[in-house]
C-alpha cells in the first residue's frame, strides 16, 4: 500500500484528497496544513474555476501535521504530494526526495528552467522517483485524443488547435499572485504545452504574439513549428482574460488525414457547460461520439503516481524531465512575445 501524504490544502490539495478515496494500492495516510481549521476538516470557503467548492471533510483515521518537515519525516508516508504554490516547488521537493520519499508535485515544476533542472537532479541522486501532476493527458477527451493519434486511427496529424483559457484567479492568492505562479504564460499554459510536446514532440520554433501585464503573459496565441513536418502547424490560445460567468473553458480541433476530432467544454455561470462533446468527423458527413466513460481525470492521474511508485514503471504523462521540458517551453513563448518575433527552441 502507497501511502500518500498531502502537503498543501488548497483547492488544488482538496481536488487530490477526494481523488484519492478509491485508489487501488494507495491511499492518504496523512495532510499537512498550517490551518488548524483545515485540520480538523473545515474546508469551507475553499474553491477554484471547476467542480464544487470545499465543506467539511471526515479525516479520521488520516494523520495531521502543521509543519511540513514533520510531514516529509513521517515513517508512515511513503510518497509526498506537494499542492503548494508554485513559488514553493523547488525547495519543498528538494527535502522532501532527501528525506527518502517519492513526490508528486504540482505543474509547473518549478518557476525558473534551473531550478526545474535541480528538482530532476535531486531525484537522481536520491533515487527516488519525482513526477509532476500535468493533470490533462488524463482527462478522457485528452487521453483518447493521444491515443488516436499514437495510433493513426485517422490517418496522419495535419494540424491542430488548442485553447484554454479562465477569468481572472481570484479564487486563489496563490495562482492570482504573478510573482509566485508564473502568471498564466507559466502556470495556466503550461497544460497545453505539456500536451502539445506529448502528443508531437518538441518543436524547433515557436511564434507567439500575447498581452504583457506588469511582465507576464495574459493572454497569447502561439505557433508550433517542426523543421521536419513543416507541413505541420499546431497553434494555442491560453490566458487569464474571461470575464466571472466563465471561469474556464478549455478544448481543441484536430485535424487528420481521415477526421476532424473536436471537443470544447467550459464552466458557464457556475454549472458545466459542454458546448462540443468529442466528436469525429467524418469525410462522409458523419459525426460520431466516442464513448469516454465516467473517469475522473484527477484519480487517475493519483492512480498512475501510485501505479509508479509500487512497480517502478515511469509514466511518460508524469515525467519530470517532459516537465522541466514544458517549462522551458513556456518561457520561448513568454521570449517570443517579448521580443515580438519568432523564437528556436
Amino acid at each position: 500500500m502507497v501511502r500518500i501524504g498531502i502537503a498543501g490544502i488548497g483547492f488544488m490539495g482538496m481536488t487530490h484528497f477526494k481523488a484519492s478515496r478509491r485508489l487501488r494500492g494507495g491511499k492518504v495516510a496523512a495532510i499537512c496544513s498550517g490551518s488548524a481549521k483545515k485540520r480538523a476538516g473545515d474546508w469551507r470557503g475553499i474553491g477554484g474555476n471547476f467542480g464544487s467548492g470545499g465543506g467539511r471533510v471526515d479525516l479520521a483515521g488520516v494523520g495531521t501535521h502543521s509543519d511540513f518537515d514533520q510531514l516529509i519525516h513521517d515513517p508512515d508516508i511513503d510518497l509526498i504530494d506537494i499542492c503548494y504554490p508554485s513559488d514553493q516547488h523547488v525547495d519543498r521537493t528538494i527535502v522532501a526526495l532527501r528525506a527518502g520519499k517519492h513526490v508528486l508535485v504540482e505543474k509547473p515544476i518549478a518557476l525558473t528552467t534551473r531550478d526545474a533542472a535541480r528538482m530532476v537532479r535531486a531525484a537522481e541522486k536520491s533515487d527516488r522517483h519525482l513526477m509532476v501532476a500535468h493533470v490533462l493527458p488524463f482527462f478522457p477527451q485528452y487521453a483518447w485524443l493521444a491515443r488516436a493519434i499514437s495510433d493513426g486511427s485517422y490517418g496522419e496529424l495535419l494540424g491542430a488547435h488548442f485553447k484554454r483559457i479562465i477569468s481572472r484567479p481570484d479564487w486563489s492568492r496563490g495562482v492570482s499572485n504573478l510573482a509566485r505562479s508564473g502568471g498564466p504564460g507559466i502556470d495556466l499554459h503550461i497544460h497545453d504545452v505539456h500536451f502539445i510536446q506529448l502528443l508531437c514532440g518538441q518543436p524547433d520554433r515557436v511564434v507567439a504574439s500575447g498581452r504583457l501585464v506588469q511582465g507576464y503573459v495574459e493572454y497569447a496565441s502561439t505557433t508550433y513549428r517542426w523543421d521536419d513536418r513543416p507541413d505541420l502547424t499546431v497553434t494555442c490560445a491560453s490566458g487569464a482574460i474571461a470575464k466571472k460567468g466563465r471561469p474556464l473553458t478549455h478544448g481543441f480541433e484536430v485535424y487528420t488525414e481521415q477526421a476532424t476530432i473536436a471537443f470544447e467544454a467550459s464552466t458557464l455561470a457556475g454549472k458545466p457547460h459542454e458546448p462540443m462533446p468529442l466528436s469525429v468527423i467524418t469525410g462522409d458527413g458523419k459525426v460520431r461520439k466516442p464513448k469516454l466513460g465516467s473517469g475522473d481525470a484527477f484519480k487517475q492521474e493519483m492512480q498512475a503516481a501510485v501505479d509508479v511508485v509500487r512497480t517502478g514503471r515511469i509514466s511518460p504523462e508524469l515525467s519530470a524531465e517532459k516537465a522541466a521540458l514544458a517549462l522551458r517551453l513556456c518561457f520561448k513563448e513568454v521570449e517570443s512575445v517579448r521580443r515580438g518575433r519568432g523564437v528556436s527552441v
